[in-house]
């Protein structure tokens, strides 16, 4: 029987001794303590005392000081105290006794406050990720206040899209609403459900959203996502009236046929970017073209409605009950910014980005304009279609007459 030679168990025995080093020493890696809170969110009231936990994944190595962090901003600050909630003192986290750690909140101001952890032990993995979103408010009672609101508005816009239906259903005719209209809105909406659907349900865009904003919100939430989807079905809904009901020789006028192709344009140019130019364009960033050419088509798409009312002198075919449940979404819309401003003492919400408000009061003042030319200017009916329904009036009894 053939021995080992001895330089080769030698040789054997350091490469043991190395794999256990090793495994050893990836084990001590993973022995790292994860910090995280008991919670992402706490919404409070100024003045009360709340509390929130500090959990440890394992008992410590040894003992460690954790201080926290400040960050109403973009900056993060190192700080005794704030502005927002009274100091909350260094913690010292002692080896193998300590799991979790409750920390008492007390709020002093009204805002929105990050609070995170900070430590110079090396023994915790990467804290400067965990942190927990403080919201503090002047009432509570605004709070419920401001969800009721909401869901009104919600509910108000979403049926806002019916009464048009019904009319042209009752009517059995479209004459009366504006054909570029209608394919602005199909376009506003087309887009704003491809940049709500992109943010909402694609990991890769919200990894990229979070990733630039890594202590942000996301903008778009599920009842975002499935408003625009019922407005696009709706909207669908209306068009195909178009198709089947009499529509009196209207058709799309070429401004809004070159303007609407240029939009989609470029869209596919810059979809091809996405795909082919090397990172040169994010999807991220192309979800936001989406929201900015929605913005310009709001801007514009009342306007050849409100054109065509005057230059026929009436609002037959456009539904005044489609404009009174626009202009109740949306007054109650801007109350609910200007509520939510005051009870998270944050103005900057309207005035620091003006867009989501001027758009808010720019589609009110156009619904004040067709309710001024509804029932101050144009309150009777096409002169037209009265002369029909009048004629028909007087028919109808003459052709009873002759068939007795």
């Amino acid at each position: 029987m053939q021995k080992t030679p001895m330089y080769t168990r030698h040789l054997s025995t350091l490469i043991c001794a190395g794999l256990v080093y090793s495994v050893y020493g990836l084990a001590q890696n993973d022995t790292k303590v994860q910090l995280h809170f008991s919670k992402s969110d706490l919404k409070t009231v100024k003045g009360d005392v709340d509390s929130i936990q500090l959990i440890l994944s394992d008992a410590t190595l040894k003992d460690a000081t954790v201080v926290f962090t400040y960050q109403t901003g973009n900056e993060i600050l190192l700080v005794e105290s704030n502005h927002y909630i009274a100091p909350i003192p260094n913690i010292t986290i002692v080896a193998n006794e300590t799991k979790a750690v409750t920390i008492n909140i007390t709020s002093t101001g009204v805002g929105h406050l990050n609070l995170g952890v900070n430590s110079s032990s090396n023994q915790f993995k990467d804290v400067s990720k965990e942190f927990v979103r403080i919201t503090i408010v002047h009432s509570s009672a605004l709070v419920v206040i401001n969800a009721v609101i909401g869901w009104i508005y919600f509910v108000a816009w979403s049926v806002s899209f019916y009464p048009q239906v019904f009319e042209n259903w009752r009517r059995k005719s479209v004459v009366g609403l504006n054909f570029d209209f209608l394919l602005y809105n199909l376009t506003g909406f087309l887009v704003y459900g491809f940049f709500n659907v992109g943010m909402y349900w694609v990991d890769s865009v919200k990894d990229d959203y979070m990733s630039q904003h890594p202590r942000g919100i996301n903008p778009v939430q599920l009842n975002d996502v499935i408003f625009t989807l019922h407005a696009v079905f709706v909207t669908v809904i209306t068009i195909i009236q178009c198709f089947i009901y009499d529509r009196g020789g209207q058709k799309i006028s070429k401004f809004a046929l070159v303007l609407v192709g240029l939009a989609w344009l470029f869209i596919i140019v810059m979809l091809f970017v996405v795909v082919l130019g090397d990172n040169l364009v994010t999807w991220l960033q192309y979800l936001y073209y989406f929201s900015y050419i929605k913005l310009g088509v709001t801007i514009i798409k009342y306007i050849p409605q409100a054109l065509m009312n005057f230059r026929r002198k009436s609002t037959l075919g456009w539904s005044i009950g489609n404009v009174l449940l626009d202009f109740t979404g949306g007054s109650f819309s801007l109350l609910q910014m200007f509520l939510l401003a005051y009870n998270n003492d944050d103005w900057s919400s309207i005035f620091g980005d003006p867009t989501k408000f001027g758009l808010g009061a720019f589609s009110i003042l156009f619904d004040i304009l067709f309710m001024v030319q509804h029932y101050c200017l144009y309150p009777g009916k096409d002169p037209l279609e009265s002369l029909n329904n009048y004629e028909e009036e007087v028919r109808a009894p003459l052709i009873t007459d002759i068939h007795r």
